[in-house]
């Protein structure tokens, strides 16, 4: 079975085992795994594909943290010429990586 889920402003297709890195979020400090609700489709079902008007009902997956990490630093530079201008900025975005345990339908 799998699902599409929304998180954020990405989707991600997933099934149970999927490893993938979302957005940073503030959990509490003792949380283990996190449930995404908003599944906007599952897909193999037993009584077909169910498919969300915008989300499906009921329908949950829940993932266990497995950490935090960084992405590649960002280098952002401006430049005008003979201007005498010039600018660099750097950005390292925040993940969180988590593995499906479970989807439920």
């Amino acid at each position: 079975m799998y699902a599409i889920i929304s998180d954020g402003a990405h989707q991600y297709r997933v099934e149970e085992g999927t490893v993938l890195d979302v957005e940073r979020k503030d959990l509490a400090d003792d949380a283990t795994t996190i449930e995404f609700d908003r599944i906007l489709l599952v897909g193999d079902h037993p009584d077909g594909v169910k498919i969300g008007r915008p989300v499906v009902e009921g329908a949950k997956v829940i993932a266990s943290i497995m950490g935090e990490h960084k992405a590649p630093k960002l280098d952002i530079r401006k430049f005008s010429r003979r201007k005498g201008y010039s600018l660099h900025k750097g950005h390292r975005q925040k993940y969180l990586q988590v593995k499906v345990e479970k989807i439920e339908a």
